[in-house]
Order: structure tokens, then C-alpha cells, then sequence
């Protein structure tokens, strides 16, 4: 028996499975868990946690030498880079005016002594006067008072030789300390003048072997910072190689810089192949904790949400995920300290769970865990690789 189908209804039936291929092939597919998320397994290991600031190479012991006295430069001992001893002449200055008020001084000097002698002949007189009732007792305390008025005028003149002496002294600049000449401030034939203030000449660099790092350090990470702990450091003329370092020093002195406050960091350096020089820009990291052997969990997966509107809020393993006062199983890292929590997920019947976790200290990539019920080789998820649903913003047909 044959059915005889008419063209009509093949045409139909055509187009309905057009229609139904259509359909299932524009519309969107779920993705299988294992190939939608991606995962990372736990494991433990080490984790150091560190701040990061730059800072500035310096020598411990900067000296500025200068000079106490006027005058024009005569003569040049010592150049940039030169190395010098304490009390090394350093320059010299032209001594002709020194000289000559020197001399005047010690004129002065020796008029006054004449005066003085003449007064001590007089008042010696006038007491042999006075106890032979030749001369009245005013008489001898007129006598007196000159010889005491000659001796002051002696000192005075003594103590103009003393200053004027000391000022041709200084003339010759001599080297406070040992060290290295950082930077040279005048040449020959230079007037330095020394009348409102001490000019400086010369800086010297007292041992360039040991150096200091003065950095500044914000006050959200300045409380971690202690004195004695490691630190490292890079400059820009050595971009391969990695110094060490010590904190020296955390001064209580702070700097605020439009509302924010920072302290100054000191850190000694080790400087022995003399590589270093001073001026450095050093990009620093001081190591403030180091943990050994513990679980760490990569910050992406504590980053990660999922991105599904429809998700609803499951429960975590250790408690509601996102409530923030739940307590965690284990001890913490201080007893009265809050210990942050924080929320990972994980595959369960191919959709995710929220774990809630207390971590510890981050160096920026791990984290560490201390409680929550996770163990080595549980994949935490890092990663949506499918794209969000777009919402359809077409707008709709105007009904009229």
C-alpha cells in the first residue's frame, strides 16, 4: 500500500526541521564544568612576605668641609674622587690680609703691655707713698684702678693676636676625616666669602664601603618593619644583580605629602667592591615574614566570584560563604588579633562550593592558609573561561 504524500506537506515537514536545526543550533550550549573553569591544586611550600619602597644611596658619614675665614683661593690639593686623610690640606687661601692683621694685633698687643707696666709702676708707687702718708688714698685708688684698667686692655689685645693668629691658620683648609672627595666647590682664583655664613668647599665621603639606603616607607607598612631584618635591593646601573641589606634604623620622625604620612627607613649596606656610589635610586623590599612548609593558595582563587546571576548562595564547608564572623578551626596568629578570612570555590557535581578560609601573610601571587577545610591536591578554581551572558539591550517593538 503506497501513501501518497503531497508536495505541500513535504514542504512543511522540510521547513519545521529546518526551523528545529535552527533552533538548536543558535541556541547557546551549557559547558561542561571540567572544561569551563580552570583549577589549580593545592600545595605546600614556603611563602615570604615583604614591602616594597625606593630610597636613596648615601654614606653613612657625609662631611661638608668649609671655611671659617674670607679670601681668595691660592692653591688646590685635593679633586673630585681624590682620597684624602684627617687633616690633609685640602687649599689655601691668600693669607695677606690675615697676615697683616696679625701683625697689627701683636702691635697692639705690645702698647698694651707698655701701658700695663707703667700702670703696675705707678700703682707700686703710690702704696709706698701711701704708707709714708705722702700721698692721699685716693691718690692710690686712681693708681690702682689704671693698673687695672692697663691689664684689661692687655687681655683684650692678647685675645685679638689669639683670634687674628687662628684666622691666618684657617687660611690653610685641612681634611676633618679620612675618606673619599664626593664633590669640589671652588677653583683657583675663587673669592670665598665667609661673612653671613661658612661656604662649603668640599664634601667628603668618610668610607665608602659601608653605605646607607634612606628610604620612606608608608604608615600602613612601617608598623611590620623592625629593626635587623633582611632586605634587598636593586639600582638601575646594576639591573641584573640583587644587594643585601640590614634595617639599621626606623625613625619616629614622619613626613606627610598631601595626607599621606610616611617614615624614613634606614638600611646599611655592605659595600665593599665599592660599586655602589652615592645618589642611587635603590628599589627596595625589607622582608617582614617567612613561613615554612605551609598551604598556600594563589590569590586569583580568593580574586574569583562566580559569574552565574542564577548561582545561589551555597553553603561553604566550614560555615555560610560570606559571612564574616565565622571562627576558624585552628589557631590564629595572635591571640586578640582578628584573623582575616577570605572565600574560595571549588568543584563540587560540576558546579562551584564556597569554602571559607583564614589566611595569613601574601607575597602578592600566594597566600597562606591557615584554617579551613582544604588539604594538598584540592583544585581551586582561578578562573571563569566562559564570558559573562550579555544582556539583550535591543530595544523591544513599540506596541501601538
Amino acid at each position: 500500500m503506497h501513501i501518497k504524500i503531497s508536495k505541500n506537506v513535504m514542504i512543511g515537514i522540510l521547513g519545521l526541521l529546518v526551523v528545529g536545526a535552527s533552533i538548536w543550533w543558535f541556541m547557546p550550549k551549557k559547558a561542561s564544568a571540567e572544561g569551563r573553569y580552570t583549577t589549580v591544586a593545592l600545595e605546600h611550600g614556603a611563602i615570604t612576605q615583604s614591602v616594597a619602597a625606593n630610597g636613596t644611596l648615601n654614606p653613612v658619614v657625609l662631611v661638608s668641609v668649609g671655611s671659617q675665614v674670607s679670601g681668595i683661593v691660592n692653591k688646590l690639593y685635593a679633586d673630585f674622587n681624590g682620597k684624602v686623610k684627617a687633616n690633609q690640606v685640602l687649599l689655601e687661601l691668600d693669607p695677606t690680609l690675615n697676615r697683616a692683621q696679625l701683625q697689627q694685633s701683636e702691635a697692639n698687643l705690645s702698647s698694651a703691655q707698655a701701658s700695663l707696666d707703667l700702670a703696675q709702676a705707678n700703682e707700686e708707687r703710690a702704696r709706698a707713698l701711701f704708707a709714708q702718708e705722702y700721698v692721699t688714698r685716693q691718690d692710690l685708688d686712681v693708681a690702682v684702678q689704671a693698673m687695672k684698667a692697663a691689664n684689661a686692655q692687655f687681655n683684650v689685645a692678647q685675645a685679638q693676636v689669639v683670634r687674628d693668629r687662628r684666622n691666618l691658620d684657617n687660611t690653610v683648609i685641612r681634611s676633618p676625616v679620612s675618606g673619599v672627595v664626593v664633590s669640589r666647590l671652588v677653583d683657583v682664583g675663587q673669592t670665598v666669602a665667609a661673612s653671613l655664613q661658612s661656604p662649603t668647599l668640599f664634601t667628603i665621603a668618610q668610607d665608602l664601603s659601608h653605605m646607607q639606603i634612606d628610604t620612606s616607607y608608608a604608615e600602613a607598612d612601617v608598623g611590620n618593619i623592625r629593626v635587623g631584618q633582611q632586605a634587598s635591593f636593586r639600582v638601575d646601573a646594576f639591573p641584573n644583580r640583587t644587594f643585601r641589606g640590614e634595617v639599621k634604623q626606623v625613625r619616629l620622625n614622619p613626613t606627610t605629602q598631601q595626607n599621606v604620612v610616611t617614615y624614613d627607613v634606614v638600611v646599611s649596606v655592605e659595600n665593599l667592591d665599592q660599586a655602589l656610589m652615592p645618589g642611587m635610586t635603590a628599589y627596595v623590599n625589607i622582608v617582614v615574614a617567612q613561613r615554612k612548609d605551609v598551604m598556600t593558595v594563589p590569590n586569583a582563587a580568593l580574586r574569583f566570584r562566580p559569574s552565574d546571576a542564577g548561582l545561589r548562595p551555597d553553603k561553604a564547608r566550614t560555615g555560610t560563604a560570606g559571612a564574616g564572623n565565622d571562627k576558624p578551626k585552628g589557631d590564629g596568629r595572635g591571640k586578640g588579633d582578628s584573623v582575616p578570612m577570605g572565600t574560595v570555590y571549588v568543584l563540587e557535581n560540576g558546579q562551584p562550593k564556597a569554602v571559607r578560609i583564614s589566611v595569613g601573610i601574601t607575597d602578592n601571587k600566594l597566600t597562606e592558609v591557615l584554617a579551613g577545610e582544604l588539604k594538598d591536591g584540592d583544585a581551586v578554581i582561578i578562573e571563569d573561561r566562559q564570558p559573562p551572558a550579555k544582556a539583550n539591550s535591543s530595544p523591544g517593538m513599540r506596541l501601538f
